[in-house]
């Protein structure tokens, strides 16, 4: 059998509707993450704003979402652990709509700061519910294919907010979004909960039940239900607390999963999402900045498509290691940029230059270091400490997108622009190292093989 057709034989239906339901929560995490760029201009107006918006407060506007996702991400471990996957994802819809009702009927930046926060809160709950969801559902040959979705429909998420918000103010913007919250909601009342949350919760009826639900009705699910509950069941002769993430044998999938994180948000990728406008402003840029923005919200959907059609081919370390140096190159380029246009050298019929930059810089970033560290999150992190391991790495996340985002300005004050983007170079040369080195393939492999070769052992 080739391996498009072994593929074809284990793709489902309810899979489809997992993977997809789970992708417009990430479309909801995408346009919160997104909002700023296209919605700060518009705020800061005052035909448009009836209150007062000052440039600190606009960055507050931009850098509480994170700081929320990290509050959400550390309190999202223990909902996904006792709660379940696909319930904690439900509930994350609340805050979510909460949260864009607010800002959308704001009336002073206290309640644009508090609806953010929710927002924020959300999308770190949601973050962390989706990838342990899909890495414990979906069939191993398709997971690559499949898990990846969140993130095209969720860079989706992040066009739409760019196309919409060119059009609309802030506050309509953010009713939009409030309303695209709700497909995801209905959506994953058709799929089943975590086959492996239920033995957790030592339900195995219903776990098999859920198993075969997402398999295809052909398959035989009963080897691939041992294998789950042989597995758990040696996980489960040991204590089971936060404190086992912190175990010598789970330190190599730990560390390298949070290492990941960090890397992808020291990479920059954060500062250009929420500042995109900011920065085509200040370049000067000969392209409109709004549809300079566009653009790269456009290249950065059409890269995780390819992505998407690349993971289980090429493999995970391939595209991290393209992904990271079409980064450095990028970013060194952009530096320069920036470093001649500080020094008011002639830099003319080079307007051309930041918007190609971040266009490559985007499409880089998604290919490899955008999805990847999701979708290794699920895989490597060992079930019997995946959820609160999960948190960390979650919480590492959106910790460092708030240092990233909410500093960005200042890091810019203190070394110029120039600087800022040659520090960011700097970070992805030690992410392509730490790659080429440390981070390990896990196409293809099952769970339990991924950690039986970083751990070493059952579990036990």
């Amino acid at each position: 059998m080739s391996d498009k057709s072994e593929k074809l034989s284990v793709l489902s239906l309810t899979q489809i509707i997992a993977a997809f339901g789970f992708s417009m929560c990430a479309f909801s995490i995408g346009n919160a993450a997104a909002y700023t760029s296209p919605a700060l201009p518009s705020m800061k107006n005052k035909n448009v704003t009836s209150f007062s918006v000052s440039a600190q407060e606009a960055s507050w506007v931009g850098g509480i979402m994170p700081l929320a996702g990290l509050l959400g991400g550390i309190l999202g471990g223990p909902l996904i652990m006792y709660v379940g996957r696909k319930t904690t994802a439900m509930l994350s819809f609340i805050p979510f709509f909460i949260g864009w009702t607010l800002i959308a009927f704001a009336s002073s930046v206290a309640m644009l700061l508090v609806g953010r926060g929710l927002s924020g809160f959300a999308v770190g709950v949601a973050s962390l519910a989706l990838p342990v969801y899909l890495s414990e559902a979906i069939h191993p040959l398709i997971r690559g294919i499949l898990g990846l979705m969140p993130t095209l429909i969720g860079n989706f998420g992040m066009l739409s907010c760019f196309i919409i918000g060119y059009f609309a103010n802030w506050s309509l913007l953010a009713i939009i979004s409030g309303l695209l919250c709700i497909p995801f909601l209905v959506l994953l009342f058709f799929v089943p909960e975590s086959p492996r949350w239920y033995l957790t919760r030592g339900k195995p009826e219903k776990a098999e039940s859920a198993l075969a639900r997402l398999r295809r009705k052909n398959n035989n699910v009963a080897d691939e239900f041992k294998e789950m509950t042989k597995r758990l069941a040696d996980e489960a002769e040991g204590s089971n607390t936060c404190k086992d993430i912190f175990q010598k044998k789970y330190f190599k999938p730990v560390s390298i999963a949070v290492a990941l994180m960090i890397f992808q948000q020291l990479s920059g990728i954060s500062a250009v999402i929420f500042y995109t406008v900011m920065i085509f402003n200040m370049s000067d840029s000969s392209v409109d900045s709004y549809l300079s923005t566009i653009i790269v919200g456009t290249v950065n959907f059409l890269a995780s498509l390819l992505a998407i059609f690349n993971i289980d081919h090429s493999g995970r370390k391939v595209l991290l290691i393209t992904s990271a140096l079409s980064m450095i190159i990028t970013l060194f380029v952009l530096s320069a940029f920036f470093y001649c246009k500080s020094r008011e050298m002639n830099i003319d019929g080079g307007g051309w230059v930041p918007l190609v930059c971040l266009v490559i810089y985007v499409l880089g970033f998604s290919m490899g270091f955008g999805p990847i560290p999701w979708l290794m999150m699920g895989e490597i992190l060992p079930s019997r400490i995946r959820a609160p391991a999960a948190s960390l790495v979650v919480g590492c996340n959106w910790a460092f997108t708030f240092i990233v985002t909410k500093t960005f300005q200042d890091l810019i004050d203190l070394v110029g622009a120039h600087g800022a983007f040659a520090f960011f170079c700097a970070v992805c040369i030690i992410a392509l190292v730490f790659v080429i080195f440390i981070v390990p393939e896990t196409k293809n492999k099952s769970l339990e093989q991924i950690e039986e070769e970083l751990t070493g052992g059952s579990g036990k």
